[in-house]
């Protein structure tokens, strides 16, 4: 059975509401360092968020792949953007990158609203 992404972003998002609970000032913490980080600054919000994506990538990270392109999506990525940054990943991280990088395409195809589906 092939991974929903967004069952896995539901079923994350459940959790992280569990730890927002047990420990606040952490989570607190890590809220505040993401929104500072992601901020549009020299580099624009989308493109800080293609970078996370990457380095979800890189650590093979589903929740990572599938938060980071459902924000990339609400930023207006688009699919050649979204390939570009996948080229990159796999050049640098080869066959496991790879990998990931379809798992990417996946999430993206199923968050976004009539994509064009992957023949896989």
């Amino acid at each position: 059975m092939s991974k929903s992404f967004q069952t896995i972003t539901s079923d994350l998002s459940k959790a992280l509401d569990t730890l927002r609970a047990e420990i606040p000032g952490t989570m607190q913490g890590f809220s505040t360092m993401a929104r500072e980080s992601m901020k549009a600054g020299v580099l624009s919000a989308l493109d800080k968020e293609l970078i996370a994506l990457a380095i979800g990538i890189a650590s093979r990270c589903d929740g990572c792949v599938g938060f980071h392109v459902k924000a990339l999506i609400r930023l207006g990525v688009s699919r050649e953007q979204l390939m570009e940054t996948l080229g990159i990943c796999t050049y640098m991280g080869g066959g496991p990158s790879l990998m990931y990088a379809a798992e990417a395409v996946r999430a993206y195809d199923e968050f976004m609203p009539g994509a064009m589906k992957s023949a896989a």
